[in-house]
């Protein structure tokens, strides 16, 4: 198993697949995604993209839609079952693959997005995480982050922090289990902080809900 790669989340996020679209039929919620299910797919129209931790596949036809192409990748097989069941998903390649570890042969793109993932990310892996997407993508790539503001917190309280500073939530699934998830909450500095020297175009959109850091690679792609 690749580093920072957590079993307890592969295997939350593998029984929560049957139920994991609920997340985005909340009435608060619905301005929120309406807007990002235009927005995100604007900002990826024409180009080759990968995407990371699809999960069951919530924002891959939206975005195939308006793509060249679209690679979609997961870790966890349960969740990308759902996802390839999806309208519009037939032209998209999936792939299982790990985001920490992404497979040699995938190719090059100038598109990615990773949708709700980020936060899962410890803090203590988040450059390698980027520097690993960055070695598939072309120089010019456009890059997409859309994740949780903190405001998830009202329902699903941070209950734990460890020694690097990540934060932890205890959640419920319907047959009554409860899981230890790493949920990270960055700040717009936090992030653009991360990013490789050169990046363009740079722009961190928050609304209620979610936050969308966009980006740009140079001209000499990081490697």
């Amino acid at each position: 198993m690749a580093p920072h790669t957590s079993p307890d989340m592969l295997a939350y996020y593998a029984a929560r697949a049957p139920i994991y679209d609920a997340v985005y039929m909340r009435p608060e919620r619905q301005d929120d995604i309406a807007f990002f299910q235009r927005h995100i797919p604007e900002r990826l129209a024409g180009r080759r993209v990968l995407e990371v931790a699809c999960g069951t596949g919530y924002w891959t036809p939206g975005i195939a839609a308006r793509a060249q192409s679209v690679v979609a990748t997961d870790a966890n097989e349960a969740p990308m079952a759902f996802a390839r069941l999806r309208p519009g998903a037939e032209n998209v390649h999936f792939r299982q693959a790990n985001a920490y570890a992404l497979p040699h042969d995938l190719g090059h793109f100038d598109g990615a997005f990773a949708g709700l993932w980020f936060s899962h990310v410890p803090i203590e892996a988040r450059l390698d995480f980027l520097a690993g997407l960055h070695r598939h993508l072309l120089p010019g790539a456009r890059v997409l982050l859309l994740d949780n503001t903190a405001i998830q917190c009202r329902e699903l309280p941070i209950v734990e922090t460890d020694t690097q500073g990540n934060t932890y939530q205890h959640r419920p699934l319907p047959d009554g289990s409860a899981h230890r998830v790493l949920k990270n909450f960055p700040m717009e500095a936090e992030l653009r902080a991360l990013l490789p020297a050169g990046c363009k175009q740079v722009d961190f959109l928050q609304r209620e809900h979610f936050w969308l850091l966009a980006y740009q690679l140079g001209s000499a792609a990081p490697g």
